[in-house]
């Protein structure tokens, strides 16, 4: 089968780094200070701290009424999705046609909630337990708001595969597009998971980091003295269209999707395979979809999650199959690791830096890790000339996935 390129047309970001994709893309680019800080959730937790979203209010956004019916993921889905799909400049009517997907991955769903409705229960008794906490909780909750909201009537699809449901989600959207089952899919990540019982078992496994002291300096990919990975919330979503679609439209294409692959490390509940070979299947087989060599490869957005494991496996991998050449950075001290979600902030931010030519700081990388060897952009976003990218992800239960995506 030849290489099939999905139009990225729009792309809508709600991160503790900005919301929206122009505010996003400055304030990962320029080094902003992120919101991230003590939330109260948390109080007494050896990670007390967490990137929240604090630019925009989704009950002004919108509307209280339809807010009460959301969880806080699926609400920052919806107001990405809003941003993408006017980027792209969709015609409402096709909404109707069943031609338009969704496709929106997360990890836990409006587990916020659940936290919430389990106290309510505890302290006051089932009677009090709130009607809406399936439709609430669900992971589906953020691809069912945003198809209400928008009045799209195709299919629509949650993926959850941990920490890579994002990426997943847009190469689902990738394939929905190539076998002709639709010819516009929404896709992406969202998550908001300020929850207790998630942070506390985190904190119990060693993944997060406990830099309390500074936490803009907590999450510090690839860097020698790197601890665990902070959490936050956020949501990435594309707007994908068949080229041939885009094309008899005028659409404008911010870049294209051009491959697509994913892997099991069928390894360990929690940790990722020690060689790196599930992702690197992933890598490979996303490459030899898209027909592209990796030596093309300029630059990789990578899931660098700052933890002392999955760094060091993750990097020398991708030395291994894409050697010395492409600029690598990770984002997530800017945004948070925001679970679900990342893959498609993550993706996101990689059709920006093709669109602008410019790969994006690894923020509070001070000490490279003298065993991680790859040319890693840090402190200061770098120029480039590059045609071809990579998106790579990890997942709790050893969930891969890899993207690549070209210039338009």
């Amino acid at each position: 089968m030849p290489p099939f390129e999905a139009a990225v047309t729009g792309v809508g970001l709600v991160t503790a780094a900005g919301t929206g994709a122009s505010a996003a893309w400055h304030g990962v680019t320029e080094r902003l200070t992120p919101s991230v800080g003590p939330r109260p959730e948390l109080d007494g937790l050896p990670c007390d701290f967490f990137y929240s979203v604090t630019d925009c209010d989704p009950r002004e956004l919108l509307g209280v009424a339809a807010q009460r019916l959301m969880d806080r993921f699926a609400q920052l889905a919806v107001i990405a999705a809003r941003e993408a799909v006017a980027d792209a400049g969709l015609d409402p009517a096709l909404w109707e046609s069943g031609r338009v997907g969704i496709v929106i991955g997360s990890a836990h769903g409006g587990l916020p909630f659940y936290d919430e409705q389990y106290a309510t229960l505890a302290e006051r008794g089932a009677r009090r337990v709130s009607p809406k906490l399936a439709p609430l909780s669900v992971v589906n909750g953020a691809a069912s708001s945003v198809s209400l909201d928008l009045g799209v009537q195709g299919p629509s699809l949650a993926v959850s595969t941990a920490c890579s449901s994002g990426t997943v989600a847009i190469g689902t959207a990738h394939q929905m597009l190539r076998s002709g089952a639709c010819d516009v899919v929404i896709a992406g990540g969202a998550e908001s998971t300020c929850a207790r019982l998630l942070i506390a078992s985190a904190c119990s496994l060693k993944a997060v980091s406990t830099r309390r002291e500074d936490p803009t300096a907590a999450c510090r990919p690839f860097d020698t003295h790197r601890d665990g990975f902070v959490v936050g919330e956020g949501a990435g979503l594309l707007v994908l269209e068949h080229p041939d679609h885009a094309r008899a439209r005028g659409a404008t294409v911010r870049a294209r999707v051009n491959g697509y692959g994913a892997s099991s490390d069928a390894h360990s509940a929690v940790a990722p395979d020690p060689e790196g070979l599930g992702i690197e299947r992933a890598l490979r087989a996303a490459l030899a979809d898209a027909g592209i060599s990796p030596a093309d490869v300029g630059h990789v957005n990578a899931h660098g999650t700052s933890t002392l494991s999955n760094d060091l496996i993750e990097a020398t991998m991708l030395r291994r199959v894409l050697g010395e050449g492409p600029l690598v950075t990770s984002t997530k001290a800017m945004t948070g690791h925001t679970l679900g979600a990342a893959g498609g902030i993550e993706t996101a931010l990689t059709v920006l830096a093709l669109q602008h030519q410019l790969v994006p700081p690894t923020v509070n990388l001070d000490v490279p890790d003298p065993e991680i060897p790859l040319e890693i952009v840090a402190k200061e976003a770098r120029a480039a000339s590059f045609d071809c990218a990579v998106k790579t992800s990890l997942g709790f239960g050893g969930h891969n996935a890899a993207l690549v995506l070209t210039r338009a």
